[in-house]
C-alpha cells in the first residue's frame, strides 16, 4: 500500500511538472530551440522511433548492461577479497578512494585513449563510474556485521567459511543493494559520456548531434529515453532487493508496527 502511494503521488508530481513545463513555453513564447514544450518532445519522439528505440537505445542499454554486469563481478570479488585478508585491504582500500579524487569526467578521454572507441571504451568509461560505489557499499556491509552474532557463530564451532554464508554475506546485502542502486543510475551516465567522447551510435551520439544541429525536440527526446532507462534500472534494482532481503522487509513491518 505505502509503495503504491508513493507511485501515485509521483506520478501526480510528474504531471504537474508537465503542465507548468507546457505552460511556460506557451505562454512566455519560448523559443522551441531553447526549451521545446513537452508535447514537442514526444511528438518527435515519435517521428525518431525507429532511430532512439531501434538503433540507439539498444546501443546504449547494451554498454549499461555489460559495463555495469563487469563493475558487480568485480566489485564484489575485490570486497570479499579485501574482507578476507587485511593485507589486501591496506594495499588497495586507500587506491580506490584516491580514484574518487580525480574528477570522473576527466579520466573518461584517458579511458578513451586507452580502450579506444569501439565498445570496450563505453565498457571500461561505464565501470569507472560504477565501480567504486559497488565495491564501497558491499565492503562496508561485510565489515558490518553484528561483532556479538559473529563470536556466538566462532563459539559454536563455525568455520570462517560458515560465518561468511550465514552471516556476513545475508548482513551485507542490503548495502550491496544500496550501492547498486546508485551503480545503475551512474552506469547510464557513464555510456552517456562514452558516446559523447566518440562514437558513431548511441543515445549520447544522438544527442550531441542533435545538439549540434540545434534540434532541441531531439535532444530532449534522448534526454528522456536516457531518464527512463535510468529509473527503470534503478526499479529493476529494487525489486531484486526485496527478493533477495525479504528478512529486512520483515524486519521494517514489525518495527513500524511497534
Amino acid at each position: 500500500m505505502a509503495g503504491w502511494n508513493r507511485g501515485v503521488w509521483f506520478g501526480i508530481s510528474i504531471a504537474l511538472f508537465v503542465i507548468v513545463w507546457e505552460a511556460v513555453c506557451r505562454l512566455l513564447h519560448v523559443p522551441p530551440f531553447i526549451l521545446p514544450p513537452p508535447s514537442t518532445v514526444v511528438l518527435s519522439l515519435w517521428d525518431l522511433r525507429k532511430t532512439l528505440l531501434g538503433l540507439h537505445l539498444w546501443v546504449t542499454l547494451k554498454e549499461v548492461i555489460l559495463g555495469l554486469s563487469a563493475s558487480i563481478l568485480f566489485g564484489i570479488l575485490l570486497a570479499f577479497a579485501m574482507n578476507m585478508n587485511r593485507v589486501i585491504e591496506r594495499l588497495v582500500y586507500p587506491y580506490i578512494v584516491i580514484s574518487q579524487t580525480i574528477p570522473i569526467i576527466a579520466l573518461s578521454p584517458v579511458f578513451i585513449l586507452w580502450f579506444g572507441y569501439d565498445l570496450s571504451g563505453k565498457i571500461a568509461i561505464t565501470i569507472l563510474f560504477t565501480f567504486f560505489p559497488i565495491v564501497v557499499n558491499t565492503y562496508d556491509g561485510l565489515r558490518s556485521t553484528d561483532k556479538e552474532m559473529l563470536q556466538l557463530l566462532k563459539t559454536m564451532g563455525a568455520n570462517r567459511w560458515q560465518t561468511f554464508t550465514k552471516l556476513q554475506l545475508p548482513s551485507s546485502l542490503p548495502h550491496f543493494f544500496s550501492g547498486l542502486k546508485v551503480a545503475a543510475t551512474y552506469s547510464v551516465a557513464g555510456a552517456t559520456i562514452g558516446e559523447w567522447l566518440g562514437s558513431s551510435e548511441g543515445l549520447g551520439y544522438f544527442g550531441r548531434r542533435a545538439s549540434g544541429n540545434f534540434q532541441a525536440p531531439a535532444l530532449f527526446a534522448s534526454v528522456l529515453l536516457l531518464s527512463i532507462l535510468g529509473m527503470l534500472l534503478f526499479w529493476l534494482v529494487g525489486r531484486l532487493e526485496k527478493y533477495f532481503t525479504p528478512h529486512q522487509r520483515t524486519s521494517r513491518k514489525t518495527s513500524k508496527e511497534k
